[in-house]
């Protein structure tokens, strides 16, 4: 299927290089944890929960931990976790778009806003970035013993907008109202997702120049190593050569 992904490449690489696996498993502890106390512990009626449990297993998490997890959620003397995002400018005008679940709201903005004000950048309004980004399902799938040719179609019929095959993984994007459906699809054909979730992607990218780019990276490197942060998405194009450089 024709098209490129830029971003998603980028996204998986610098994830492949630079990831911390508690830093991963804590993330999907949270979002089992809220799914839990969504729409209840049993997976086969809470979407949200099985999705969880389905990216839990991608990362290779033992079971043991998602037991915990899917308990903690259960538990009603375990703190409520609430969903925010927050949105503004690094360095260079590129936009930066920060999701987090937390425990404590006020903690999480002061965290944000003193990270962006350190790398000379500000904390906007809420909406006021959103128009940057379109959402858009990924769905990471290992390649091994899957012919594309034979799911293209299948994965077209469920809404897939771009299908890209690099480095062994299978990378499908949709958009974010096919994104169930999509789902639903991988189910029936025994198709199991190494990842799956709705990502911010840029309608446009913005070039910048090397200092520039390491000077944005390192304020991602800051909200991603934050607990309470689950995302962050930003709109600059960053070239093979600068990544290269920063691995």
């Amino acid at each position: 299927m024709s098209g490129h992904n830029k971003w998603s490449t980028i996204k998986r690489k610098k994830g492949a290089l630079d990831a911390k696996r508690s830093k991963i498993f804590s993330k999907i502890i949270k979002e089992i944890t809220v799914a839990v106390k969504e729409s209840g512990a049993d997976p086969d009626g809470n979407p949200r929960l099985r999705l969880a449990i389905a990216n839990a297993k991608g990362a290779s998490m033992p079971k043991d931990n998602i037991t915990r997890a899917i308990n903690k959620g259960a538990d009603k003397d375990s703190a409520n976790y609430q969903e925010t995002s927050y949105e503004g400018y690094a360095p260079n005008g590129i936009a930066i778009f920060v999701e987090a679940t937390t425990d404590n709201v006020q903690r999480t903005i002061s965290s944000v806003r003193s990270y962006f004000n350190k790398f000379g950048g500000s904390l906007g309004t809420n909406g006021s970035l959103a128009f940057l980004f379109d959402r858009k399902g990924i769905f990471t799938i290992p390649a091994a013993n899957i012919n594309i040719d034979d799911i293209e179609m299948d994965l077209i019929d469920a809404g897939a907008e771009d299908i890209q095959l690099e480095d062994d993984i299978i990378t499908v994007t949709t958009a974010m109202e096919d994104f169930g459906p999509m789902l639903k699809k991988l189910e029936e054909v025994k198709i199991e997702p190494e990842n799956a979730e709705l990502q911010r992607i840029p309608k446009n990218t913005v070039k910048v120049d090397k200092d520039t780019a390491h000077k944005v990276m390192k304020l991602i490197d800051l909200f991603e190593d934050d607990d309470d942060v689950t995302n962050v998405f930003h709109n600059m194009e960053i070239t093979d050569e600068m990544m290269e450089e920063m691995e």
